[in-house]
């Protein structure tokens, strides 16, 4: 979806709809509206986020500032028409103190001047096009940005030898930042992106585009597509034959998702990739985090997940210093935190609302019979390069 239709949606939702402000009824109760897609090609988003804040209410109760804490989880199905309609009846008739969620950059563009005019809080659990946080002066986010991403890999692949790229993002806003940066990145350093391709968000066929990867010859395909998709794409560029043509695979980590990396087998070995989190990622807090997940749920969480919980924390650590309260008071909480994150140590950076974590660069390698992404070098606290002047 382009940016001037993004726009577009955006303004449709300022006028499409009376709010009723901030004006928050006095009540034992506080409500966090959070939209996912539970149904549709992200479900997996939806499944990871909403089991993740499933279990940081079960670990932390439900229960801040001496106020009952509910969740209402809507699907909007990845469709933002749907978003922006389950955001306005969140705020008018449930008056949550918080919306959360976002599963794709679409959906949250189209609720931040819901968010703006409201003046409630908007938490983005896992949308990560760099621009978001400007859309609204009270969005907030704990998931990441292509851009903090793809400007680590591309520095990883100057130093590795990797001179000539082929480039293959989604066409929509995240697809747009990845390709920017890594490629802006890649040629400062005397590197080249040969051809830049695009697939479609929705029900992409990559045969095509992958025979003109092969025709090409390049060192390195670079790759981010949306969370999801990661299997398919593995299992058509083994059946190309791009991996025993001696093209490498570098990717962002929703290629090589935690959730379908047991499910891509042998041709995802090796493939490096940046991500901000792996299940795999060696730190206790981590460990407690992934083992008490996958005993809830029964399976690993992955990137989404960890957006989801930081969330709830952010929200609740938030509630507390507001004392229930919504609206600005709710906003000035969020910002600023710095805690230890299942990723590593984060910030919601005050100025931006944006956060600031280590991103790292992983390999995807076989423990214990399992497939993992195993990280080796890291880039420190790093903001979103898409905001840095």
């Amino acid at each position: 979806m382009h940016k001037r239709h993004l726009i577009a949606l955006a303004a449709a939702a300022v006028t499409s709809v009376t709010l009723f402000g901030n004006a928050l009824a006095q009540s034992d109760t506080v409500k966090i509206g959070v939209i996912l897609p539970m149904t549709g090609q992200q479900a997996s988003t939806g499944r990871q986020i909403d089991a993740a804040i499933k279990l940081w209410v079960a670990q932390n109760g439900n229960k801040v500032a001496g106020k009952k804490v509910e969740v209402i989880v809507k699907d909007d199905g990845s469709l933002p028409d749907a978003t922006r309609r389950l955001a306005q009846e969140l705020v008018v008739n449930d008056k949550v103190v918080a919306l959360a969620g976002f599963g794709i950059t679409p959906s949250a563009m189209v609720t931040a001047p819901i968010a703006t005019q409201s003046k409630t809080p908007m938490v983005v659990m896992a949308a990560a096009t760099s621009a978001i946080t400007e859309a609204s002066p009270y969005v907030v986010r704990t998931s990441f940005t292509l851009p903090q991403a793809s400007v680590a890999l591309a520095e990883w692949a100057n130093k590795n030898n990797v001179k000539k790229v082929v480039s293959l993002v989604a066409d929509y806003g995240p697809g747009y930042d990845a390709e920017k940066f890594f490629t802006d990145r890649i040629t400062l350093n005397s590197g080249q992106v040969m051809e830049k391709l695009r697939t479609p968000m929705r029900a992409p066929d990559f045969a095509p585009v992958l025979q003109k990867v092969r025709d090409a010859k390049p060192d390195a395909l670079f790759v981010f597509l949306p969370s999801g998709q990661g299997a398919a794409f593995m299992k058509q560029f083994g059946e190309r034959g791009l991996d025993k043509a001696g093209i490498r695979l570098i990717a962002t980590g929703d290629v090589t998702d935690d959730d379908q990396l047991n499910d891509m087998g042998e041709v995802a070995m090796g493939v490096v990739s940046s991500h901000h989190y792996s299940a795999a990622h060696p730190t206790p807090a981590n460990k407690k985090f992934v083992d008490a997940f996958v005993a809830a749920h029964k399976f690993r969480p992955n990137f989404m997940a960890v957006g989801g919980y930081d969330g709830m924390r952010v929200i609740y650590k938030a509630l507390e210093a507001s004392k229930g309260a919504g609206g600005d008071a709710l906003l000035a909480g969020m910002k600023g935190q710095i805690f230890e994150s299942p990723r590593g140590q984060v910030l919601i950076d005050a100025q931006t609302r944006d956060i600031v974590q280590d991103i790292y660069i992983r390999k995807v390698e076989k423990k214990d019979g399992q497939l993992w992404n195993i990280e080796f070098d890291s880039v420190k606290a790093v903001k979103d390069p898409g905001k840095l002047k």
